[in-house]
């Protein structure tokens, strides 16, 4: 069974950095990525990956339709084994406070760290191995 991790950005060049970034990771079949461009794809992703091991959702909070954060509640309360990461351009103290009160386990700001979320994604991978 594949490791899986969602990310959800309605931004079209967002694939490919993650891509890039996890390119060996991925040719290596360590992990699997796939990607929902709206909040509602995600969610129906998320529903339908019950029998997946699905190990991390990284979402971006500012959406059109539904935004992250009303995503967040919804993703948690259908898998609430799955840790979630909300990333923005706006990481102000209001934003972070309700990532977090609403079930994030932390936000990470544009543009990413990718060296933080690799340490973040390589404890899910050898939690789940």
């Amino acid at each position: 069974m594949s490791l899986l991790i969602l990310v959800v950005d309605d931004e079209p060049d967002v694939e490919a950095l993650f891509r890039q970034q996890f390119r060996r990771d991925l040719r290596a079949g360590r992990f699997a990525m796939e990607f929902a461009q709206s909040a509602p794809l995600a969610l129906q992703r998320i529903t339908n990956a019950h029998d997946e091991s699905l190990i991390l959702i990284l979402s971006d909070i500012n959406m059109p339709g539904m935004s992250g954060l009303e995503l967040l509640p919804k993703a948690k309360a259908v898998r609430p084994d799955v840790p979630i990461i909300m990333i923005t351009a706006y990481g102000d103290a209001e934003t972070r406070r309700r990532a977090l009160e609403n079930g994030a386990k932390t936000l990470l700001t544009k543009p990413i760290d990718f060296g933080t979320l690799r340490i973040e994604i390589d404890s899910r991978v050898d939690r789940a191995a």
